[in-house]
């Protein structure tokens, strides 16, 4: 079931084409003192912000898996991705999941040090946690930052 209704759609910024969703999605990043690579999607039909509340979505034709090549970690985002977000920080994350040794881990909020630290946290709804350079979720503005595996 998706957490987005019409009303919310109503109140939002709303984009669809894959080209204009994935500039919007990394203007969202960065306006939100987030990395520009954390939401490497592809074939993404429709992203969406409620700048009022902070709600987030983005809608892609399949689910996409994403290897961070600077840390080894490799993240599954499904069709829908949703999150709340606030300067720095993503929280209520819906739809990313990371492989740790054989198993998915959801996440469900990420974090980024203030003042800023060069650090993201990433952590599952259990609070379990992890901490990696932000670097690693950077992309050139030229390239998409996807790689399929």
């Amino acid at each position: 079931m998706s957490l987005i209704t019409e009303e919310i759609k109503s109140k939002s910024e709303v984009y669809h084409g894959d080209k204009i969703c994935q500039q919007k999605s990394k203007e969202f990043l960065r306006d939100f003192a987030l990395p520009n690579g954390l939401l490497p999607l592809k074939d993404i039909t429709e992203v969406g912000c409620n700048k009022e509340t902070g709600f987030v979505w983005l809608k892609q034709k399949k689910s996409t898996t994403h290897k961070f090549e600077k840390i080894g970690k490799v993240t599954s985002y499904a069709t829908e991705v949703t999150a709340h977000v606030e300067k720095g920080k993503i929280k209520k994350l819906t739809g990313v999941k990371t492989k740790e040794l054989f198993i998915w881990i959801t996440l469900s909020d990420i974090y980024v040090g203030d003042p800023p630290t060069g650090r993201i946290t990433f952590q599952t709804p259990a609070g379990l946690s992890r901490t990696f350079p932000v670097s690693a979720f950077e992309v050139d503005e030229k390239s998409t930052g996807v790689k399929e595996i």
